[in-house]
């Protein structure tokens, strides 16, 4: 009993850090094609396009993998993401990500 609840704290304590796995100056350089519509920052150009500025890095990489996967169906972001490796979406969701807070249209 003892060594199965040991497993299951460590396998727990693991599961952030692979979520976290991107490099946000890596991501900084591979976002230049996402500026035209989510700025340079990730503070969007316009209403129709979201801010992507402090939003949480897992759910950036979800987001990425289901444009990707068809999940999310939006022909602009599919075209975008064809390409992208796994380790292109991780540094995307860490740069977005650490550019501070949530941005909120008004």
């Amino acid at each position: 009993m003892n060594r199965k609840l040991l497993a299951l704290v460590l396998v727990s304590l693991a599961l952030p850090v692979a979520a976290g796995s991107g490099e946000a100056e890596v991501g900084k350089k591979k976002s230049a094609p996402c500026a035209a519509c989510h700025g340079p920052n990730g503070v969007s150009v316009g209403p129709e396009f979201p801010n992507l500025a402090g939003q949480y890095e897992d759910y950036l990489e979800k987001a990425l993998h289901h444009y990707k996967n068809g999940k999310r169906k939006n022909p602009i972001m599919q075209g975008q993401v064809a390409n992208l490796t796994e380790k292109d979406m991780a540094d995307l969701a860490a740069y977005f990500a650490s550019q501070g807070a949530l941005q909120v249209k008004h």
